[in-house]
């Protein structure tokens, strides 16, 4: 067989290989535009509209006018005061007690997987069941919390957590944090597990105590784990309205309500597609941009090379 035909039957082959890939790969492409980059462009063009559910006659571009009305309503910048407050004190201290409990969880000891389990299971369960719980725990009346907090002496009547608009978002908080816990002891357990032995008994070796391991050995070769952790956190967070519907409902008086829940507001008493979305792309901008400096500041060649 002569060379040129051999080059066409390879070149052959590999378009055949080719053509197969794409034809695995299709319904897999297909599934992501249709359910997630068409939605996306859709609520786009949808921000620049007026579409109202209840006048779907008369859909038209209006411009800029639903940013205006939106970022006019004092109601919006009480959500987007109340969404920094609701991703990083809930990331603080959700990351602080997940990396403690990681920490804890790599050291060997008696019902060390019990306990994992226990420590993990929340991450399991729906954010919406997590809120009704809390919920009960909350109780003004009947809840958990406020009987401990009067039988140890604490307070002498029970604190309106969920009713009241300066305890509101802390109650909302603390169950958010409880929530999400469990994903940074999952993920940096995980970035733990993967730190070689040598480098911690080399440094030992060195005279280097706990401490000195920590931030100059742990933290550096974890480091892209936690830096993608974090952000995925504050994305998911920022996107995250499941427990405070299922809790407060943005109540009392809208003073627990994030950008989310706000515009799900707008879409499920108002029925204002149109503001609903322009509220959600200032979301992604907010997010986008937050990123972008993100991981700017953040920038680093591999683990270990700090």
């Amino acid at each position: 067989m002569s060379t040129s035909a051999t080059r066409r039957k390879m070149v052959k082959a590999e378009k055949s290989k080719m053509r197969f890939v794409i034809a695995c790969l299709a319904p897999a492409l297909l599934l992501v535009l249709g359910f997630t980059y068409y939605p996306m462009l859709r609520g786009v063009v949808m921000a620049f509209q007026s579409y109202s559910l209840f006048n779907l006659s008369d859909v038209k571009f209006i411009g800029l006018d639903n940013f205006r009305d939106v970022m006019s309503n004092d109601s919006f910048w009480l959500a987007l005061k109340n969404s920094v407050s609701w991703v990083f004190i809930s990331l603080f201290f959700q990351f602080t007690m997940g990396f403690s409990i990681a920490l804890l969880l790599k050291k060997q000891f008696f019902g060390r997987g019990v306990y994992q389990g226990f420590a993990f299971f929340p991450w399991a369960m729906s954010g919406f069941l997590i809120g009704l719980i809390w919920r009960w725990l909350f109780n003004g009346q009947i809840g958990v919390i406020n009987d401990l907090l009067i039988k140890i002496g604490m307070i002498d009547t029970p604190i309106p957590f969920l009713s009241s608009p300066s305890w509101g978002m802390f109650a909302v908080i603390v169950a958010n944090i409880w929530y999400g816990v469990a994903f940074f002891a999952i993920m940096l357990l995980a970035a733990l597990q993967s730190v070689p032995e040598e480098i911690y008994e080399a440094a030992e070796m060195d005279g280097t105590n706990r401490i000195q391991k920590l931030y100059h050995i742990t933290i550096p070769y974890i480091l892209p784990t936690i830096l993608t952790t974090v952000i995925l956190r504050i994305i998911w967070i920022m996107n995250f309205p499941d427990l405070i519907y299922s809790m407060t409902n943005g109540g009392p008086a809208g003073s627990t309500h994030i950008l989310s829940t706000f515009m799900m507001d707008k879409i499920l008493f108002g029925g204002d597609y149109g503001k609903a979305a322009a509220v959600g792309l200032i979301m992604m901008v907010i997010l986008f941009l937050f990123m972008f400096f993100y991981f700017a500041a953040t920038k680093h060649e591999k683990a270990g090379d700090f």
